[in-house]
């Protein structure tokens, strides 16, 4: 594996787990994470770095399969830009339903 590609990989694990870690503080409750907006910023920086990851991902390994990538990426982008979009609820709706789908893609990736 491309020593640049793992260090992509390295990355969102590690986001990965900080995601867990806020999903453990806020005892995976909605009400306790809507309540607190120092963790909603946390998650919103933690999917501003996966979908930059994946997007450098991408340029160094075009046939890289992330399923959502491209949602993934335009999230991203919609973090940076158009960040009085972004909803709590849609944000604990990413980590509950996506990241753990990232999580097993990003396994998968790192074991191939």
């Amino acid at each position: 594996m491309q020593p640049k590609l793992l260090k992509y990989i390295l990355d969102i694990e590690s986001v990965i787990e900080e995601i867990e870690f806020i999903k453990q503080k806020t005892q995976n409750n909605f009400n306790n994470f809507s309540k607190d907006i120092i963790l909603q910023r946390a998650v919103e920086r933690d999917l501003e770095i996966i979908g930059e990851a994946i997007r450098k991902m991408i340029e160094v390994n075009p046939n890289i399969k992330i399923t959502a990538s491209k949602n993934i990426i335009g999230l991203r982008n919609i973090i940076a830009h158009a960040y009085d979009s972004v909803e709590s609820e849609m944000l604990w709706g990413i980590i509950q339903k996506n990241i753990p789908v990232l999580a097993d893609e990003i396994r998968n990736l790192k074991g191939a």
